[in-house]
């Protein structure tokens, strides 16, 4: 459980119609009443590790494997929070330094001119520091955050899937967590004891960045090798890293330059046998928008039919697992790329598979180099998980009440991986 003490942190003019009788002289107004002053939020119990980690020092042991029975690191949600808000996502923010993190610090230092390693430098830290906003808030949870629906639990089989009215969010505490781009683990350390199907109840959270990139996306690269995808403002500057779920040696994702060719919110899936085919599952079935669809809250189609970047109900697993073919981000970082791109966009697959040899930064032009992950970032097997069945977009509608810019018509429906 994370608490402070394991930590060491302490935590109006009137007018009378004239008339016979003599005026008579006007009432004193009363003064207004002073209204009461509103009640201030109730503080969480465990309030002072909002400054606390706040003011967390600089310490290389976090480069380090974490023990499995290592807490969060207040050093590292400091930093995961500094990187969200810089735009080089670390995925999930846990506070536990795991390939992700490695990954989003190595793309930052590549952008600001440092030695690409992935550890979490002195110079990283005070690059990242100079951001003094609190890493960690006060929420009051709202009645929005409880009232769902909620599913409960998420069957594992696809048709099972397609049965629910709704992929909403397993629990208010999914929810929550989603909405602050945290682990849920990290959120119950943080709040030990809360009841998050309350409203009304402040709890801690961190607070990442959730506004628009600075700059419209011009171009998107999709990097295999290193698990991540990049966006590209118009004067090639990197303007955001976010890491990816991105094929398998199997069912690989495509190879060379596609564009956008449309952006589909909130998004029903679609499992076709004839375009894609899964062991045991022979007939056609859809799955219903939410945040638990397996392609998340939205999804970019690119030029290549049947293939896209999407959102993912398991936030966790991005980077650490296999698709089938597509690209997969988090929820909040598709919806920040989706929110940035238009259809027309260039998007480019850099040509190594998950489960490869890196491919070498000599090998790419200066605007890639810039951009590369150093050549020793984890090489993992293609392990595939539970991934996307064809799927095709409906504009339902944006999600988490963003307002996207006007979607183009949506298509007759057609699969997608």
């Amino acid at each position: 459980m994370f608490r402070v003490t394991l930590l060491g942190l302490s935590v109006a003019v009137l007018a009378a119609c004239s008339n016979d009788q003599p005026a008579q002289p006007a009432a004193k107004p009363q003064a207004a009443a002073t209204p009461p002053p509103a009640p201030a939020a109730p503080q969480p119990a465990n309030a002072a590790i909002i400054p606390s980690v706040g003011a967390a020092a600089y310490d290389p042991a976090v480069n380090a494997p974490p023990s499995a029975k290592a807490g969060p690191s207040p050093v590292l949600i400091k930093a995961e929070v500094l990187l969200d808000r810089a735009h080089f996502s670390p995925g999930v923010i846990d506070g536990k330094f795991g390939e992700n993190v490695h990954n989003a610090i190595a793309a930052f230092e590549a952008a600001h001119g440092m030695n690409p390693d992935g550890q979490l430098t002195p110079a990283v830290w005070q690059t990242l520091s100079a951001d003094k906003r609190p890493v960690l808030q006060n929420y009051v949870i709202a009645p929005q955050d409880v009232q769902g629906p909620f599913i409960g639990s998420l069957p594992a089989k696809f048709p099972a899937q397609a049965k629910l009215p709704y992929m909403g969010f397993l629990s208010p505490t999914q929810a929550i967590a989603e909405k602050f781009h945290m682990g849920e683990a990290l959120l119950k350390s943080l709040n030990p004891g809360v009841d998050f199907s309350k409203p009304g109840t402040t709890i801690v959270v961190a607070a990442p960045d959730t506004t628009d990139l600075p700059e419209p996306v011009a171009r998107v690269e999709v990097d295999k090798a290193h698990a991540a995808v990049r966006a590209y403002d118009a004067s090639g500057r990197l303007i955001a890293d976010y890491p990816a779920t991105v094929g398998s040696t199997d069912k690989p994702s495509p190879s060379g330059d596609l564009k956008v060719a449309r952006i589909d919110w909130n998004p029903t899936y679609h499992y076709d046998p004839k375009q894609l085919h899964f062991a045991h599952v022979n007939h056609a079935f859809s799955i219903k928008p939410g945040p638990n669809n397996p392609v998340g809250v939205v999804w970019i189609a690119l030029s290549k039919p049947t293939y896209g970047i999407h959102g993912a109900p398991a936030p966790q697993n991005i980077g650490k697992t296999a698709s089938h073919g597509c690209v997969r981000l988090t929820n909040w970082d598709a919806v920040q790329l989706a929110r940035a791109v238009t259809k027309g966009v260039e998007v480019v697959f850099l040509n190594q598979r998950p489960g490869t040899r890196s491919m070498a930064r000599n090998d790419l032009s200066p605007r890639r180099k810039a951009a590369a992950r150093p050549a020793h970032v984890y090489d993992r097997p293609a392990s595939p998980d539970q991934d996307t069945p064809p799927d095709t977009g409906a504009d339902d509608g944006p999600p988490n009440d963003a307002a996207p810019p006007p979607p183009a018509p949506p298509p007759p429906d057609e699969p997608h991986r």
